[in-house]
């Protein structure tokens, strides 16, 4: 499968739109996701709901269930945002302006992506930012990415989403989105 990072991995004849995944692909966010699971978990505690060993996506699923969403949240978005402004610029994001309609489509809060994108001048190439909260799902279900091409007017076969992880291959497979993964391949899940 083609390299995104190098300048023939992406051929912008070939799709009239281009999604990127946010951390990993364009930046890596300065977060220590065990802190971001502690303090989630004292959240929890406070509220006397065990979420004690759970990883954060089971976390969310819990907030979901026990009305504490916000709160939850909350705690996870000051993690990304402060994350965000301490990101690193990887390769990919050299590539990101250079396409006719371009938007970013991210597990990270929407405020999160827009602090980062902020942060190393790439706002203006994002026609739409789509974050974990801009939706009622997030990846891999597809709505997120489908929200960003209705965001940028584009169709679903004339696009492709650019990702770090199997998660992002699925959700581009689950909406009918070519995909391309930066690097060599998955980062994680």
């Amino acid at each position: 499968m083609p390299n995104a990072d190098r300048p023939d991995g992406l051929d912008a004849a070939a799709f009239d739109a281009v999604v990127w995944d946010l951390d990993g692909t364009l930046v890596h966010l300065a977060v220590d996701w065990e802190a971001v699971a502690t303090d989630a978990e004292a959240t929890f505690r406070s509220a006397g709901v065990d979420a004690d060993g759970m990883d954060l996506w089971a976390m969310l699923d819990l907030a979901d269930a026990e009305g504490m969403r916000d709160d939850v949240e909350a705690v996870i978005a000051d993690h990304e945002r402060e994350g965000a402004r301490r990101s690193t610029r990887l390769a990919c994001a050299d590539r990101m302006g250079t396409f006719d309609a371009e938007g970013v489509c991210s597990l990270n809060c929407e405020a999160a992506c827009r602090v980062a994108l902020d942060a190393h001048d790439l706002t203006s190439h994002a026609d739409a930012v789509v974050g974990r909260d801009s939706v009622a799902t997030r990846k891999p279900d597809p709505e997120p990415l489908l929200e960003t091409l209705r965001r940028m007017d584009a169709a679903p076969e004339e696009a492709v989403f650019v990702g770090d992880s199997r998660r992002d291959e699925l959700t581009a497979e689950r909406a009918g989105v070519a995909f391309r993964y930066v690097g060599d391949g998955p980062s994680g899940v």
